[in-house]
């Protein structure tokens, strides 16, 4: 029987009392790629900031690894989404996937020679070991996109949250990374928010749409009226060599 990692019981998150998030009840279990999608503003970089410990539920009950998130997190590696940052910054991209190893080590601390090792070996893990004494910002989006990831793998997580890590790259680099991301789930459990609806559906193991409320059935299986409820408008959803899936009704929703 598989392990859960990840618990969400009747999970409700408030902004100056508006409601993003609303009875989120979600199991996660050990080695499972989750894919999470819907509309900008419904609430998916929330709920990992809540998986985090980052956000404190106004309701519900959280647990990581069986215990509180804020004492999970330091078992979670977390990519943000890509943001506009220094392209002048004098960081090479070794000094970025050392920034994982601070959790482990403290601030004040010296980088050890295991230390070293983790961040070439993560560095190695992602394809880009050749660009550790490059300045990132010199690097492309897909190359920036792996330096974090490293940094992210740097801190020997066993659960991977990604927040759409594939935004602005290329589509053969998505792919390169969605394969990436693939064979790092022999390992590591791994959330991953994207609007790539379609390219992720062959690479994660399951789907869940969340628009303030979170539609899931354990499965990767979706539908257009699955997406339409989601998204609140009609979707139209085209595949190649891939046969429909039907999926139960959302019951009660």
């Amino acid at each position: 029987m598989s392990e859960e990692v990840i618990s969400l019981e009747d999970v409700w998150v408030q902004y100056n009392g508006v409601t993003v998030l609303e009875d989120i009840t979600l199991s996660v279990q050990n080695r499972d790629f989750l894919g999470i999608i819907g509309p900008n503003g419904g609430g998916k970089t929330t709920l990992l900031k809540v998986i985090l410990g980052l956000i404190k539920p106004n309701r519900g009950r959280v647990t990581v690894l069986g215990g509180p998130p804020e004492e999970g997190r330091r078992f979670i590696g977390y990519v943000p989404q890509l943001t506009q940052f220094d392209r002048e910054f004098p960081a090479t991209a070794l000094d970025v996937v050392l920034m994982g190893r601070l959790g482990h080590k403290g601030l004040l601390r010296r980088y050890t020679e295991e230390d070293m090792e983790i961040a070439y070996k993560a560095l190695e893990s992602v394809e880009i070991l050749d660009l550790k004494d490059r300045q990132v910002g010199k690097l492309s989006g897909g190359e920036l996109q792996r330096v974090f990831l490293a940094r992210a793998l740097a801190a020997d997580p066993k659960i991977l949250l990604l927040d759409e890590p594939t935004a602005s790259i290329d589509e053969p680099t998505k792919t390169e990374l969605y394969e990436l991301l693939k064979g790092l789930n022999r390992e590591i459990t791994i959330i991953l928010v994207s609007h790539d609806i379609g390219v992720i559906s062959s690479y994660v193991d399951k789907i869940a749409c969340l628009n303030r409320r979170l539609f899931y059935h354990g499965s990767k299986e979706i539908t257009a009226e699955t997406i339409e409820e989601t998204y609140r408008c009609p979707v139209e959803l085209l595949a190649h060599g891939v046969p429909h899936r039907v999926l139960k009704k959302h019951e009660g929703k």
